[in-house]
C-alpha cells in the first residue's frame, strides 16, 4: 500500500467519525470539498445534502466500521449505521473518492441487516455476532 493510500483510508475514517458519531460539523466541513458529488439514492445533493440529512438523524445514530480497503483514490469502508430510524440497521459498503485531501465523490450500496432468523447462511451481515 503506498503512504497516499494508507494516508485516505485514515481520512475517510476519521472524516466519518467526525460526522456520523460526534455530529462536529464545523469539522467534518474540513474533511468533505465544498465540491462533493453525491450519488446516493437516499442523500440530497452535495456536502449540505449530507450534512442535512445527519442534521435530522435521531440521537442515536451510530456509525461502525468494518473492514477497509483502498486502491488509488477510492476508499471502500464496510460497516453499520444504527439507530437511524429505520426498522434494521443498515449494513454499507461506502465508496468514496479522495481529491485534494478532502472526500470529494460518494457512492453506497446499503442493505437492511437480516436478523439470525431471516439470515439464510446463518451468519451475520456483519461482525462476527448478530446485534442485541
Amino acid at each position: 500500500m503506498s503512504e497516499t493510500t494508507e494516508k485516505n483510508k485514515a481520512l475517510v475514517l476519521e472524516a466519518f467519525e467526525t460526522l456520523f458519531n460526534k455530529r462536529d460539523y464545523a469539522t467534518a466541513e474540513t474533511f468533505w470539498s465544498p465540491n462533493y458529488i453525491q450519488h446516493s439514492a437516499h442523500i440530497g445533493p452535495g456536502r449540505e445534502g449530507l450534512f442535512d440529512l445527519i442534521k435530522s438523524a435521531p440521537a442515536e445514530l451510530k456509525y461502525e466500521r468494518g473492514a477497509i480497503a483502498a486502491e488509488g483514490d477510492l476508499v471502500f469502508l464496510h460497516g453499520r449505521f444504527s439507530g437511524n430510524g429505520r426498522p434494521a440497521p443498515w449494513i454499507a459498503v461506502d465508496i468514496v473518492r479522495v481529491a485534494g485531501g478532502k472526500l470529494a465523490e460518494h457512492w453506497d450500496v446499503l442493505q437492511d441487516e437480516a436478523t439470525k432468523v431471516d439470515s439464510v447462511s446463518g451468519l451475520p451481515m456483519f461482525g462476527s455476532e448478530f446485534p442485541g
